[in-house]
């Protein structure tokens, strides 16, 4: 690698590829092959170092990267160029709104219109109506026809490097993909986190409590299914938000020093962290029963001496 290592990801639902996603504090991510043992291509757009990588939980081709100049990235390996960069004032609120689909229109309606108009003139109208909207888009300013051409000229690896819009005014420092393939969460510089809606790319403006954030090296954030919840490393304590809700649900104290990592086990309800005390601590929702045996055995030892 050119440099530092800030963080590496592989996709777990890949089936095609075997490829290892790695950000450094170059300006390019590396996707390297372990079957070769080398990099099969990079990805250009980033201004600064690439702090965090995370890979799509619905697409085993879809990446995205977040870097120290506060953008976030989404790239299609299979093509040039990022598809979409996050922009923190495109914004929707809360859950998506569902999609509505248009009213089919009835074959009655045709019929009517038939027997009103006649086959004739029907066809006649139709066909007005089509050289009309021709003739309107037609009439209007040849500027965005300019543009799309200027667009075409442009390689689609250099459109990425044009677009300078910005998801955290700082480093993005952790990302992480929702199980269901829907939202991205985000923490960057002055402890933000953000979640994001992946289908639109807006900002769903979630506020969640704030919370100190290391912002000088990556951090590893994990989601609960059911409950939602987002346990992120805040210094020496691991805080677990509601993920639509954002306020603190839960805070988690045993590191000495910062937490780096949170991985959450939905088999065994489990959460591992570790940190830079060098210490992973295993979090489990209830005592083992060789906990449960040793309080009892403690209780049945001491004294029942009446005042």
């Amino acid at each position: 690698m050119p440099g530092k290592v800030y963080r590496t990801a592989m996709s777990s639902m890949a089936m095609s590829h075997t490829l290892i996603a790695a950000g450094t504090d170059d300006v390019q991510v590396r996707l390297c092959d372990i079957a070769s043992g080398a990099f099969s291509h990079t990805l250009s757009g980033h201004r600064d170092g690439v702090m965090s990588v995370e890979w799509s939980t619905s697409s085993e081709w879809v990446l995205y990267t977040g870097g120290c100049d506060g953008a976030i990235r989404f790239w299609d390996i299979r093509r040039a160029g990022c598809f979409r960069v996050l922009d923190n004032s495109q914004t929707q609120l809360g859950v998506r709104p569902p999609i509505l689909k248009r009213p089919a229109v009835s074959s009655k309606f045709f019929s009517a219109a038939k027997s009103s108009l006649g086959d004739q003139n029907w066809l006649k109208t139709l066909q007005s109506k089509h050289t009309g909207s021709q003739s309107v888009k037609g009439s209007s300013s040849e500027k965005p026809s300019v543009e799309k051409s200027r667009q075409k000229r442009i390689h689609p690896g250099m459109l990425s490097t044009l677009d300078r819009a910005t998801a955290h005014y700082g480093v993005v420092t952790g990302l992480k993909a929702t199980n269901d393939g829907m939202y991205l969460l985000s923490a960057g510089s002055y402890s933000r986190i953000r979640l994001w809606d992946i289908e639109s790319g807006r900002n769903t403006l979630v506020n969640f409590e704030t919370g100190r954030i290391q912002t000088d090296r990556a951090i590893q954030l994990d989601t609960s299914d059911d409950p939602a919840l987002v346990f992120v490393p805040c210094m020496k304590t691991v805080k677990g938000f509601g993920m639509w809700s954002g306020r603190t649900t839960l805070m988690l104290r045993g590191h000495y020093e910062s937490v780096n990592t949170c991985c959450f086990n939905s088999n065994d309800q489990e959460l591992y962290t570790s940190g830079a005390d060098r210490q992973i601590i295993v979090w489990s929702p209830g005592g083992s029963v060789e906990d449960e045996m040793a309080q009892g055995e403690v209780a049945e030892d001491k004294d029942n001496w009446s005042d």
